[in-house]
């Protein structure tokens, strides 16, 4: 029954975040979205659109689920309102799971096998690509996260993580095809599942990188903070010492404390601060707010600095909205006022920014949800042998976001080839190689200094030379072919 199909659509999608962290339940990676193109195969363009609509819903309503923390238990935002929110974004963000449905109904003359390995991925990866850009982007939950250590991420180095989505939908097309017409395509299907799975695990054999110079000792200071005490100002001072001490006798080349880990301005702390760490044998990079004024006013910056022989900066660039900058803010600007989110007026560094010198090595950095952002960090390679994300996690509290953002870290290490030093102030933080394997990492929610030992890496992977833009070919290489078919079958 078409309810039934619908109802299984919704279920599907919101079983298909247990495929992602924390739960890594791989089977759902391949079987939700492999019923999702099964119902697909037969339906309307309408009943294609809708059923990709609910089970986004389905996915989105589970794994973004965070949101809702961030906007009512730190935000200040009251249930109602945050629920109605989380709702409008969920809704927008299923669109892109209706377009492809309805898309994709228009090759049925391709017959189910081509759809489901050709148009289907295709259309998919190429969606997934416009969510990550599109209104500042929002690449949470694509399907090449599900895959991090896993076969099909031997290909992250190739075509990143939305060619990892590609393939990973080409596989459960696949699948979806067998079960549709067993008879005439279930060996082509078993084939295709076989051979993708089989160069995955050779790729990742390969190596695409090489090291440079002698391993880093690296410790990551977790000084677990609680968000509402961090803009008190009889907290500062605490703070300050509590990451002072933290640090004091950590044998180690590089320290590292999370994003905004002081509650100052850089203008605010003294000469002595500045000495203390510079006194220290190893390198510190920390996250902190600057401001700047102009003829257009003060700008303020949620920046890092680096401090070693040289003190450096960089200043984040790819802001959250709603968290860190107010869209439309001529219109909204009632809202800024009335939810009190502290340092919630940002602005964006306009120009793109290289790594920076610690530890004897180029730091390639990124502050919190920046590195969501494949083309972002791929923008500090090939020269950072090092990444290094620092973040404020606290805002999605005891939820799924955390994980979620790890595993997105891990991603990052493998497309580029990098090692990744994580910091977070409640957690996760963690050392990850250049494998995208976890070296260590802490607990969340507990005061902790991670150590670890990371090699530098030097040179650069395909998905460094070449973006995006390799995977956005073989896509429409794809949908042209499957054009093609669909002229041939007729």
């Amino acid at each position: 029954p078409r309810n039934m199909r619908y109802l299984a659509a919704l279920i599907a999608g919101a079983l298909e975040v247990l495929a992602f962290s924390p739960f890594g339940w791989y089977p759902l990676s391949l079987a939700s979205p492999a019923l999702l193109f099964y119902l697909w195969i037969d339906a309307s363009a309408y009943r294609c659109a809708w059923l990709g609509f609910l089970f986004g819903v389905g996915m989105f309503g589970a794994g973004v689920s965070w949101v809702y923390v961030s906007l009512h238990d730190y935000g200040n935002m009251p249930a109602a309102l945050a629920g109605v929110t989380v709702a409008v974004f969920v809704l927008y963000l299923a669109l892109f799971p209706a377009a492809v449905g309805a898309l994709q109904a228009r090759w049925r003359a391709a017959g189910a096998f081509l759809r489901a390995t050709l148009v289907i991925p295709g259309l998919w990866a190429l969606a997934e690509w416009l969510r990550g850009w599109l209104l500042s982007g929002f690449p949470w939950l694509s399907l090449g996260y599900s895959q991090t250590g896993w076969p099909l991420d031997g290909y992250s180095p190739l075509l990143g993580v939305y060619g990892v989505s590609w393939l990973t939908a080409v596989t459960a097309g696949a699948l979806a095809a067998a079960l549709a017409e067993p008879r005439r395509v279930a060996l082509p299907a078993i084939a295709v599942v076989a051979a993708i799975s089989a160069l995955g695990l050779w790729t990742k054999t390969i190596t695409w990188v090489q090291p440079a110079g002698e391993p880093i000792r690296a410790a990551l200071v977790q000084g677990n903070v609680p968000l509402r005490e961090k803009w008190r100002l009889d907290q500062r001072a605490p703070i300050l010492r509590r990451y002072l001490a933290l640090s004091e006798n950590i044998a180690a080349d590089l320290i590292v404390w999370p994003e905004s880990s002081l509650p100052f301005y850089v203008d605010e702390l003294d000469d002595g601060f500045w000495r203390r760490l510079q006194a220290h044998p190893a390198d510190f990079v920390f996250g902190i707010l600057e401001r700047h004024a102009d003829e257009s006013g003060t700008k303020q910056y949620n920046s890092v600095v680096s401090v070693g022989s040289l003190i450096s900066y960089y200043r984040k660039h790819h802001l959250v909205p709603f968290g860190e900058f107010l869209p439309l803010s001529w219109l909204l600007e009632w809202l800024l006022d009335y939810l009190h989110i502290p340092m919630s007026d940002l602005s964006s560094w306009p120009v793109v920014q290289g790594p920076l010198p610690a530890a004897n090595n180029l730091m390639g950095i990124t502050v919190c949800y920046e590195d969501a952002f494949p083309e972002d960090v791929r923008a500090l390679l090939p020269q950072a042998t090092v990444l290094i994300n620092v973040s404020e996690d606290a805002w999605f509290g005891d939820s799924l976001g955390p994980h979620q953002r790890l595993q997105m870290a891990r991603m990052r290490a493998l497309e580029t080839g990098r090692p990744m030093l994580r910091a977070g102030n409640t957690g996760i933080s963690a050392i990850i190689d250049h494998r995208g394997e976890i070296v260590e990492r802490s607990s969340q929610f507990v005061q902790a200094v991670v150590h670890g030992r990371v090699q530098p890496m030097a040179g650069s992977t395909p998905y460094v030379r070449v973006g995006n833009t390799g995977v956005i070919i073989l896509t429409l290489l794809g949908l042209a072919a499957a054009a093609a078919g669909a002229r041939r079958i007729r």
